[in-house]
């Protein structure tokens, strides 16, 4: 039984390992999806090898994290509305509901300048996908701090038709997370699952293993209404072995069901096993 919220992996989750290994492990541990996370792995950007392995796993791409990262400025174009222009059509042809998008940088003037009404001619463009502006964080280097996005990090205090709350980002900038989903209301479409500690700087550790009310932000869903998905998006570089990988996923899949109990009624999602806490 898929639950009413789908709980998906990003493909980031699984990092240094290429693509195709998060929908292996999607299927083995019971996620519900995949958030592909379009970077140089040159499968992140075809469609028809995802829909491969979305056939042959069982595991549907139900969200796609377009390349607004510094490393994939280059990805299929240097132009950022044709990134995000393609972006869509690969939802649109996976069946993808939601394209995730980062706040322009601040040396993206033009970009930055356009960026709202872009959107919305995008998505006129595109009415099958809505795209969804993730709060982000300033950077903090040697002791001082600075907003490398135009015109912050904080996507409400301009306003867009749909958002991404990410939980790690808001340790790293210090936000109230709570707050945060209060101020994207209805608009909240999508959720990355991913802790933090407060420090000043991006974790996305597993949850449960921060400070940040990872586990409250779930049970609030309810109450607003939210029938997005979250995604998973831990870092699981530092892993000493795929079954320490595995484990952490295994350990996030958990936590984030049994806090969408409220929302799901309790249903055990696609694996009647992923609820049980990792060893």
């Amino acid at each position: 039984m898929t639950s009413a919220v789908p709980v998906l992996l990003s493909s980031s989750s699984v990092f240094p390992e290429p693509t195709a290994a998060a929908f292996e492990l999607a299927a083995a541990l019971g996620y519900d999806g995949i958030e592909v996370m379009v970077w140089t792995d040159a499968v992140s950007q075809d469609a028809g090898a995802l829909r491969g392995l979305a056939t042959h796993y069982g595991v549907p791409v139900l969200a796609v994290h377009a390349p607004c990262l510094l490393v994939t400025q280059r990805v299929w174009s240097s132009d950022p509305w044709e990134r995000l222009r393609r972006s869509a059509v690969l939802a649109e042809t996976l069946g993808a509901p939601t394209v995730v998008v980062h706040p322009p940088f601040s040396w993206q003037r033009d970009y930055a300048r356009t960026f709202a009404d872009g959107l919305r001619t995008l998505r006129d463009a595109h009415p099958q996908v809505r795209f969804a502006v993730e709060n982000m964080f300033p950077v903090r280097m040697a002791g001082r701090e600075f907003v490398p996005y135009q015109p912050g990090w904080d996507p409400t205090e301009v306003g867009y038709d749909a958002y991404t709350l990410d939980l790690s980002h808001c340790a790293a900038s210090r936000a109230d997370a709570l707050a945060l989903a209060v101020a994207m209301g209805d608009r909240l479409e999508h959720v990355h699952l991913g802790d933090g500690s407060g420090l000043g700087r991006d974790e996305h550790l597993v949850p449960g293993r921060g400070n940040q009310p990872c586990g409250e932000l779930l049970s609030s869903l309810a109450g607003n209404g939210f029938r997005g998905a979250v995604a998973v998006e831990v870092a699981t570089r530092g892993a000493r072995s795929r079954t320490v990988r595995e484990a952490d996923l295994r350990e996030s899949l958990a936590f984030a069901r049994r806090h969408l109990a409220a929302i799901d009624g309790g249903s055990p999602g696609r694996s009647a096993t992923a609820d049980q806490p990792a060893g």
